[in-house]
């Protein structure tokens, strides 16, 4: 059984951090359910494993928290859909691997559900959107976006930490960091692309789609 929270208003994100430590090792013990929690954060940066300093352009602008999962630095703030997904990844095909691509596929199903493509780039983690609204890039290639991240920690091969996607967070508050170590490309939200959606319709996209691409792979690792 997976749960679904959903939560109102901004969560201090010390608060959830101390959630989904505790609730990924109960799954660890099986005493809990896997978790999918949806929520926001007040703006606030974090430093994954692989943070570079220099990519902090503006320490002073929103507080920052130093955690343990994986990947550079991401903004969180309110219009922003974070996922934080506390799911058995032993009962999920046991490779760490395959389970970031299951979330990326589940983020570009979910995407697909308001009629955009998303795409997966090797040496770029998490989904980027291609923009021909843009200048070409000086190589000829199309423009493209960052419309969600992805950064995930395991304890007993229990995933927390999990996604964001941009709906309609102010995009400015990403120029005090290098995203995710990347420089030659830009930010954008669901808004931004003209898409009148809600963070309601982004949950039911969510939801809808996560039966069909995140469902356990015990069966078949056997």
């Amino acid at each position: 059984m997976v749960e679904w929270v959903i939560s109102d208003g901004l969560t201090d994100y010390k608060t959830a951090l101390d959630v989904m430590e505790k609730r990924a090792v109960a799954i660890a013990d099986g005493t809990a359910d896997e978790l999918v929690w949806l929520l926001e954060h007040p703006p606030l940066y974090t430093a994954g494993t692989s943070a570079n300093p220099s990519d902090l352009k503006d320490p002073d602008r929103f507080p920052v928290y130093e955690t343990r999962r994986g990947g550079q630095y991401t903004y969180h703030g309110p219009g922003q859909r974070v996922v934080y997904t506390m799911l058995n990844v032993r009962n999920r095909g046991h490779d760490v691997r395959r389970f970031v691509q299951d979330l990326e596929a589940w983020l570009i199903a979910a995407l697909a559900e308001f009629g955009l493509t998303g795409h997966i780039r090797d040496g770029r983690v998490g989904v980027w959107i291609e923009r021909p609204d843009k200048s070409k890039r000086a190589d000829g290639s199309l423009a493209e976006d960052k419309i969600a991240a992805i950064g995930i920690r395991m304890r007993r091969w229990v995933s927390y930490h999990g996604l964001s996607i941009n709906v309609e967070p102010n995009l400015s508050h990403f120029d005090s960091i290098v995203p995710c170590g990347i420089t030659d490309f830009g930010v954008t939200s669901l808004v931004d692309l003209g898409m009148p959606v809600t963070m309601d319709d982004l949950d039911v996209a969510l939801q809808r789609t996560f039966e069909d691409v995140m469902q356990p792979r015990l069966a078949a690792s056997a």
